[in-house]
């Protein structure tokens, strides 16, 4: 949720900061907001000069346009989801105090600006707009006048902060320094040559540097065209290790393709191979990207816990039917917001695993953190490097799925499936559940999803076409059993997300016990069929829903396994994925799944790539 950006440079490698943060903000737009603005601190000491618009960042680029704001050496810019006050040109950020002397933008929610807002009315402060932020702006404020620098008064008033938040601010008094500060809300350093950034996500830079460093928990940081401190709220300094980024802005560009999400469907395939690339090492244990997870611990464990929230939980619940097949340990599979509210049995013997894209999934942050104060050992599966998740967790997986920037997930669910999978490999090899060339058949079998996915992708245009042609339905139902139930669930999930209408997943076995009574003639029904071969009963199952519905009227389109002759049989349509294994075939069967969504949100003409009232990485709990 929302996006920052700060500059400060000489002016010579890159454009104006203008020009820098306004690009920035625009690679930000994946985040979902409802407003941007932006401060630059010229070379006039008695004002910061802004502007900020409601609405998309083309409504701040037609204002800037007509209304120009001053060069000066640095700049702050911010798209904002609305939390405190309705989404309007007063509650866009910045916000301003000491007289337009200070400009402050922030992510988050500042869980107890309401005495802090009663304080300062108090003391006669005037509030323009209904948010938390203008609370922050008036504290530093009062700093500032007593006597500090920026930064100083950055720490005193971060200090007294409650819930999470990014903030950068400014001073027209200092037009060579930016101060940022964070608590459970991701800010991360770009590192130039006579110039430094500041961004909410990589992204926000990478044009211009992929060299990063990443901040920590309650810590301070000023960026000056010379270089970059990092310290502690109580100024005490903390060296941090800068990292390469391994991936360049061609990578957050769609490359062709009309959306971002219809980019990323088709990165699937990269995806897949990158995150299984170099996993196990020359004595056949999986490689850990960061941190470590001693073997002892994981021969101990007795439960899996998984902590996710929408697509990743739904990839969690994939996970759970392989990994406990191949390792005979149960498998829970938990809404990270749910988690810690209802008293989990958690303990050193659980193992938790932590799911999150962007990494920063406020609600999984805190489940893991619950989780970790019961004793338990946390491996997180993440997208961003460097992230509060990857962190904070024992061990991390990274995924490698590169940069994703649709708000509806596709690539990241088969590479956190693809990660989790690997995880449960190893710990049936580590723990005696699998022989060695169980193992090797398993690693192959996942080594050719890659070439089976770009087969997907290849022959998807009917797909398309009947995404088309449904472009006036209301609802569609998802069936699966098994490993296709959260396929079914992503499946409804993506069509929610993207395109506006009624949606829901069903475990198809669960259809006679209620929902069936929503089938009625024309009803548009997508049943993943698992395979035949080696599940004949699953099979068998599955093809009696597909005749319960299609019995009441319902239009019945199969996604089956190639060479199954029986799909045909009793489906309106079918959709063929090349044979893979049962536990494999999510890999496969959610692609046509993703396409159907994407092509009739395209139909309908909505965007895409930043749905409406959604947001792309979830900083709120």
């Amino acid at each position: 949720m929302c996006g920052i950006v700060g500059y400060v440079g000489s002016g010579a490698p890159s454009a104006r900061p203008e020009g820098v943060v306004m690009a920035g903000l625009a690679r930000l737009e994946y985040r979902g907001y409802d407003s941007a603005g932006l401060a630059i601190v010229t070379d006039d000491t008695t004002h910061v000069d802004m502007a900020k618009k409601a609405g998309k960042l083309v409504n701040l680029g037609k204002e800037l346009a007509e209304h120009p704001l001053r060069s000066g050496t640095a700049a702050i810019g911010h798209t904002r989801w609305a939390t405190h006050g309705a989404p309007t040109d007063v509650n866009a950020h910045p916000h301003l105090a000491a007289d337009g002397r200070i400009a402050i933008i922030h992510n988050g929610i500042i869980e107890n600006y309401s005495p802090l807002r009663a304080e300062l009315r108090a003391e006669g402060v005037q509030f323009l707009s209904e948010t938390d932020t203008e609370v922050v702006g008036h504290l530093l404020a009062r700093e500032v006048l007593a006597g500090h620098d920026l930064v100083h008064a950055m720490r005193l008033v971060a200090a007294r902060l409650e819930g999470a938040f990014t903030l950068l601010a400014v001073d027209s008094h200092e037009p060579r320094v930016v101060v940022g500060a964070r608590r459970n809300s991701p800010l991360v350093v770009g590192l130039g040559e006579g110039e430094n950034f500041l961004g909410s996500d990589v992204v926000a830079f990478i044009e211009h540097t992929r060299t990063a460093l990443e901040l920590g928990q309650d810590e301070v940081v000023v960026i000056t065209p010379e270089g970059v401190e990092v310290t502690d709220y109580a100024g005490n300094p903390i060296e941090r290790e800068p990292y390469r980024i391994d991936w360049d802005s061609e990578a957050a560009q769609k490359g062709g393709f009309s959306t971002f999400m219809d980019k990323e469907i088709h990165d699937q395939p990269t995806a897949v191979a990158d995150t299984l690339r170099g996993r196990i090492d020359e004595h056949g244990k999986l490689k850990l990207d960061e941190g470590v997870v001693a073997d002892q611990v994981l021969n101990s464990i007795d439960k899996i816990i998984v902590i996710a929230c929408g697509t990743a939980a739904y990839a969690g619940m994939v996970a759970r039917y392989a990994i406990e097949h191949w390792t005979r340990i149960p498998v829970e599979v938990e809404l990270a917001h749910e988690f810690r509210y209802r008293d989990p049995v958690v303990n050193v013997r659980t193992l938790v695993v932590a799911m999150s894209q962007s990494g920063e999934t406020m609600d999984t942050i805190m489940a893991l953190r619950h989780a970790q104060q019961q004793g338990a050992p946390v491996i997180s599966i993440v997208n961003a490097q460097g992230s509060t998740i990857a962190r904070e967790s024992d061990a991390v997986l990274y995924t490698r799925a590169g940069p994703e920037i649709a708000v509806a997930s596709t690539k990241a669910f088969l590479a956190q499936i693809t990660a989790a999978y690997l995880l449960g490999i190893y710990l049936a090899e580590l723990r005696g559940n699998k022989f060695p060339d169980e193992i090797r058949t398993l690693l192959s079998q996942l080594d050719e999803m890659p070439a089976k996915l770009q087969r997907v992708l290849d022959t998807a245009e009917p797909v398309r076409e009947l995404a088309r042609s449904l472009v006036n339905d209301r609802s569609v139902l998802f069936l699966g059993r098994h490993v296709g139930y959260p396929v079914a669930l992503e499946g409804a999930l993506k069509l929610k997300e993207i395109a506006y209408i009624h949606a829901e997943g069903f475990a198809a076995g669960e259809l006679k016990h209620g929902p069936i009574a929503l089938i009625d003639e024309g009803q548009p029904v997508f049943i993943i069929l698992p395979s035949p071969k080696g599940r004949e009963s699953l099979h068998s199952k599955v093809i009696s829903n597909v005749q319960e519905v299609r019995a009441r009227g319902a239009r019945t389109f199969v996604i089956a396994e190639e060479g199954d002759t029986e799909a045909a049989e009793h489906a309106e349509q079918v959709f063929y994925v090349p044979a893979s294994p049962v536990l494999m075939s999510p890999l496969l069967t959610v692609v046509p799944l993703q396409i159907f969504a994407h092509e009739l949100a395209s139909a309908k003409g909505y965007d895409v790539d930043q749905p409406r009232n959604l947001a792309k990485s979830v900083t709120v709990e």
